[in-house]
This record gives structure tokens, sequence and C-alpha cells, in this order.
């Protein structure tokens, strides 16, 4: 309409985070592996490039990959001109971590003599071969005293290059775009060396993990004051709760133990002004109008393929939750356009209408996610996301 008035990126996420319909659905996603950047940007990058970038910090290339987060990761969120863009602490000036033995090309082994290898499907180096004998329970008194001084030591401060990346975003981008950072979580919290070994402590030793939970909350929610006065928009706890069949443990565990300091966090995020974006894979249906009651703002990662409905959410928690997701993660990697264009048109039906809604994948745009499918977002959200939203558009 000649005359009306643009919207920037940010109005149009503060509105769907307000249940209110901007001009469009804005498009946001919580993490974008290197491919994706190398698709269409057209040059190489180190952001988020999996086993070649931990062989850059290996080889104390700190500050080149800080530098390609910054120029690669705004220089993506321009060209595919999404609304939320996604930052995090990165390690201090000067970092250089010792590498791991390395066996052969793809095979590394660590000082516990724990063995590592190159996945083909993530391209990650992963924990293939745990040797270590099954961790000790921790000393009911010991854990007492680290309580204590969870809640009573003085909170140490980041060195200030961390917020590098951050403070960037914040200066290049923050007047128009909307600034989400990466923030501590709790989830299931027990011990151990390896998840299944800490699931099973979990259930053993549940005295054990309710004290862990505390000292970990505890810190979770004291380092908040790190987030103050940095100019961001919001945070995104990325805790996850759930496998793709359901929760990795009990709801009543989640309730009693996790859900009051989740409750506690939202409180003092908001009392700072910043907004809450809950990023959680799997099924959590049990637990989905808990994070209502906690005081989340959105809930990104919804898995379809894990259980988790867009038409059944919009209508059990969609006037509370904005709704972060649409576009299955499996079909944006292993899919066509056809498949793209009957998730949107599913999400767009379903979870646009009356706002409260962001698209997104899935999951993630991850290694092999194809070029065509992401460009197809793009042109879905620029063309069927216009609101108030019409099916009869969906061609």
């Amino acid at each position: 309409m000649k005359g009306a008035k643009s919207v920037t990126p940010k109005e149009r996420v503060l509105a769907a985070l307000a249940h209110r319909e901007p001009d469009r659905v804005p498009w946001g996603e919580h993490s974008i592996d290197y491919n994706v950047y190398e698709d269409i940007l057209g040059r190489p990058t180190l952001v988020q490039a999996k086993f070649r970038e931990t062989l850059a910090w290996w080889e104390g290339r700190r500050d080149e990959i800080v530098e390609c987060i910054k120029r690669d990761r705004l220089e993506l969120i321009r060209a595919l001109e999404m609304d939320i863009v996604f930052v995090s602490r990165v390690p201090p000036k000067g970092y250089k971590p010792e590498p791991l033995e390395k066996l052969d090309d793809e095979t590394y082994r660590d000082k516990a003599g724990n063995l590592y290898r190159v996945s083909a499907t993530t391209h990650d180096l992963m924990m293939f071969k745990n040797v270590q004998p099954p961790a000790q329970p921790p000393k009911i008194e010991d854990l007492e005293r680290e309580l204590e001084k969870a809640r009573t030591e003085p909170l140490g401060q980041p060195d200030p290059s961390e917020w590098e990346v951050v403070r960037h975003a914040v200066r290049e981008m923050g007047k128009t775009h909307f600034i989400m950072a990466f923030s501590p979580d709790l989830s299931f919290t027990s011990f151990g060396h390896t998840d299944e070994e800490r699931f099973m402590n979990l259930a053993l030793y549940p005295r054990e993990s309710a004290l862990l939970t505390q000292i970990a909350g505890t810190r979770m929610v004291r380092a908040l004051d790190h987030y103050r006065d940095l100019g961001i928009d919001g945070i995104m706890p990325p805790g996850d709760l759930g496998s793709s069949t359901g929760m990795l443990a009990s709801p009543r565990w989640y309730r009693e133990h996790i859900w009051p300091w989740h409750k506690a966090y939202c409180e003092k995020a908001h009392a700072m002004g910043l907004k809450v974006l809950k990023h959680c894979c799997g099924n959590i249906n049990d637990v989905v109008e808990d994070f209502v009651t906690a005081g989340y703002d959105a809930y990104e990662g919804i898995q379809h393929s894990g259980g988790m409905d867009l038409r059944d959410l919009k209508r059990r928690v969609g006037d509370r939750l904005t709704l972060w997701g649409g576009i299955w993660h499996e079909h944006i990697i292993l899919g066509t356009p056809a498949d793209i264009r009957r998730d949107a048109a599913y999400a767009f039906t379903h979870a646009a209408p009356g706002g409260g809604f962001i698209m997104g994948s899935s999951h993630s745009l991850a290694v092999d996610a194809k070029r065509e499918n992401i460009l197809e977002m793009k042109r879905l959200r620029d063309t069927w996301g216009i609101y108030p939203i019409d099916p009869g558009r969906f061609v």
C-alpha cells in the first residue's frame, strides 16, 4: 500500500511474539551449518564448519573463525532476508585448545583413551568408544558445599572478547533485526561419561541428581547477569528435553526439579527486558503447557516427525506461546521443493493466523540441506506468508 510504513525485521518478530499479525511471517533459524553459507554466499567458510572448524581451533586460528562468524553470519541473514540474528559467546582471544591425538585421518584419541571419529553424517568429531570406568556418584556433603558456593561466590566475569560476535551483531544489525543470543539452560542433570550413563544415574541416584540440578539451576539464573546491557532483544536457552518418541526422562521429574528453575529464569530475563525463546528438540507433548506457565515467549525446534503437530499446538498453547518452525528438517535435507510447499501450506494454514508464529526448520539448516529447498522456503515466506494469510495463494 502506497505510503504504508515499512516494517523492520525486529518489529516483525516482536509482533509475532505479542501474538499480533505483522506484514508477513517472520523467518529465523537457531543454527545454520557451513554448507548453507557456502551454497548461498558462494565462498568457503569456517562458520559451523564441523571438523574443519575443530582443526582451526586446534591450530590457534581463533580470530579467523570469529571474523568468519561476524562477516558470514550477517551476510547470510541479509541474503535470505531473515528476521532473527542468532549469536553466542565465543572463546576469548588467545584460545587454543590442545588437539587430540591423531590415529588416522578420521580417528582421534583423548588423554583418557576414548576414541573419536569424524561422522559421515554430521561431519563432527564424535566419541564412538568410551573406555573410562563408570563414574562414581558424588558425595552428598560435597554437593551441598558446592550448592552453597553456587549461591554465594562472586559471579565471575567473562573476558570482554567473548562478546565480540554479540556486540558486532548489535552494532551492525541491532536497529533493524531481532538479536537473539544463546544463553545457559537446564535440562536433565546427572553425572557420567556418556548420555546413557547419565540417564541411568538420574534414575539410580535421584538425591544426587536433584542436588546437581539445584547447583546448575542456581548458576544458570545468576549467569543471566552477564546478558545485561548487551543490547540484545532475546535469549535462547537450548537444552533438549525430548527424543523422537517422548521425553528423555520423567515429566514429573521435570516439573518437580527443572521447571521451577525455568520459571525463575524467565522471570529474571523478562525483568531485564529480554524475550526468552526456548529451543527444545523431540516429543515434549507431556510438558508443553509447562513451557507456558514457565513464561517462555516462544518454542523452537518443533519436531513434527517426532509427534509435535503445529495444528494441535496452536489449539493447545498457540494463544500464549509463539510457535517457531513448520518446515521439516528432514525435507530440507532429503526432500524437494514440493515437500517444502506442503510443509509451508500446513504451517501457514494452521499456525500463522492471528500471529504467534515464526517460520523455520523443525530443527536447523544442517549439513546436506539443499540450496533449492532453502530458497523455496524464502519464496514461500515472501509470497504465501503475507498477512492476512490467504490459502488461495498456496499455488
